[in-house]
This record gives C-alpha cells, sequence and structure tokens, in this order.
C-alpha cells in the first residue's frame, strides 16, 4: 500500500462499495506525489483509490492506491449458447429479429443466431470503459455549448502499454464558391416533393441549382450511379430529363427504394457563371 495525492485526474468512474465509502477508478494519465517524492511524478499504471464518505464532500487529504498489476485476474463467465434451461438463446433471438425487422434486415432462425452468438468474441471491458469514458468527456463540453475547437480533444490510448495522448483536433478545409465558403460538415438540403404533391424531375433538379445557386450542373452521382452527365447521349438525356428524381435512381441503380429510405445523397459536379469548375457541398435529397 502506499499513500498518494492526486493532483490531476480528470476521468474517474465512481464505483459505490456500501455504506461510507467510495471507489475512484482512474482510467487517465494522473500525476502523484508519494512521501518518498514530494514533486509530482508522472503515473500511468491505472489504479484505484478508496476513501471514506465524508457527509457529501468527495475531497479527502490523502487516498489510498492499489496497483492492479498486483491484482489477480477474475475468470470470465462463459456463454453457454447450447444450454437451452437459461433461456438466454430465447431472448437473443427474440430480441435480435425485432431489431432486424426495425431496421430491415433480414430475420435470423434460431440455429443461425446460435452459430452467430457462439462465435462472437467478447470485447475486453477495459477498454470499452475507456472509450466510453472519452467520448463522454467530449459530450459534456457539447452540452455545455463550448463553441472553440481548443476546447475538444482527440484521444489516442492503448491499455497494453499503457499509452494516453491527447491532441487538439484540426479544423475541417475550408472551400467556396462565389461569396459562399463551406466545409465538409454542410450540405444542400433539396426538398424532393413539390407542392402539389408530385416529385421534382431531374430537368426541375437542374433548372433548381441554376436559379437558385447560380450552378450549372455537369455530373450528378448517388453513390456508383451516374444519374446525369453533360456527355450523356441525347436520346438518354431526354428520356430522363422528365422522370421523378428517385425513378433515375432506381433504374440506374437496379435497386427499389425501401420505404424506410427518407432521403438520398447525391454528388454534384458544378461550373460557375463564369464556366469555371468549382467544389460544392453533396446534396441531401428529401423524399419523405
Amino acid at each position: 500500500m502506499r499513500s498518494v495525492t492526486p493532483l490531476l485526474d480528470i476521468s474517474a468512474n465512481v464505483i459505490s462499495l456500501g455504506p461510507g465509502k467510495l471507489c475512484f477508478l482512474g482510467i487517465w494519465d494522473f500525476l502523484v506525489a508519494t512521501p518518498s517524492s514530494p514533486s509530482p511524478t508522472q503515473c500511468c499504471t491505472p489504479l484505484f483509490y478508496f476513501l471514506p464518505l465524508q457527509q457529501g464532500s468527495f475531497a479527502p487529504t490523502t487516498l489510498t492506491a492499489i496497483d492492479l498489476c498486483s491484482v489477480q485476474a477474475q475468470k470470465q463467465p462463459s456463454f453457454p449458447a447450447d444450454d437451452d434451461s437459461n433461456f438466454h438463446m430465447d431472448f437473443i433471438v427474440a430480441a435480435s429479429n425485432l431489431r432486424a425487422e426495425n431496421y430491415d434486415i433480414a430475420p435470423a432462425d434460431r440455429h443461425k443466431s446460435k452459430l452467430i452468438a457462439g462465435k462472437i468474441i467478447p470485447a475486453i471491458a477495459t477498454t470499452t470503459s475507456a472509450v466510453v469514458g472519452l467520448v463522454c468527456l467530449e459530450l459534456y463540453k457539447v452540452v455545455q455549448g463550448h463553441q472553440q475547437l481548443e476546447s475538444y480533444k482527440n484521444s489516442f490510448i492503448n491499455l497494453a502499454l499503457p499509452f494516453f495522448s491527447l491532441s487538439a483536433p484540426l479544423a475541417p478545409a475550408c472551400h467556396q464558391y462565389y461569396d459562399q465558403e463551406w466545409t465538409l460538415w454542410d450540405r444542400f438540403d433539396v426538398q424532393g416533393l413539390q407542392p402539389s404533391g408530385e416529385e421534382m424531375t431531374l430537368k426541375q433538379f437542374l433548372d433548381y441549382f441554376k436559379t437558385e445557386h447560380k450552378l450549372e450542373i455537369t455530373m450528378l452521382s448517388q453513390g456508383v450511379s451516374m444519374l446525369y452527365s453533360f456527355f450523356m447521349p441525347a436520346t438518354k438525356l431526354k428520356e430522363r430529363l422528365d422522370q421523378p428524381m428517385t425513378e433515375i435512381v432506381s433504374h440506374v441503380s437496379k435497386r427499389k427504394l425501401g420505404h424506410h429510405v427518407k432521403s438520398l445523397v447525391f454528388e454534384l459536379c458544378c461550373n460557375n457563371e463564369s464556366g469555371d469548375d468549382i467544389e460544392v457541398p453533396y446534396v441531401r435529397y428529401i423524399i419523405r
């Protein structure tokens, strides 16, 4: 046992150990000072901190630390997929098929579910907990309304070494067309349904960008499917101009759009009024 005074510990999880006691599980790099070394030194080994609960106070003068390297690992419980008496597989089959129904995924029968469940490799709990903790720290900043990019951090961890590193995130690349600046977080939102209830045709789509944004679309694609290009044969172009956008997507991709699809993502190549090729954001084409 050794007595330590934590000087920096910004990501501790609180675990209750019964009446009057708490346990702080540190998952971050922190600084400690020991009796033999009064000046702060860096400590990267995860430690358990045990302290008495003092009437709403969580700031004791000293903490007792146990090095996790000295703690014997517990045997992980096995998952008996072939044991039908505990109803584990019944729950897994029911829950997974309900989720599959929600997301239009093909259901799996009991035999297939057993095969899948038996091959799942359990995630390492410590790594998962550390990642969740780091994500939640960033979410706190979003909820608190921090607007400065420097307030946020990218985190890199390797618990096997152990290695913890934080870095400032880079700002997204900024582009511009005319006097409009945009980044990869921006997009065009286009309502596919007209006030009359009819869907926008390809011709109306091209005219919309020419009128509203002064952009001439030279190529239009959805995924790997090319929907329109300036070098398209005249007969094919004439046929497509009066077709609704979703009909063109289904025809070119040879896939019917499901009822759960509420929008489509289109990529554009455009020219400005001077005829120069420019970069523009993607389009979210809303159909429902």
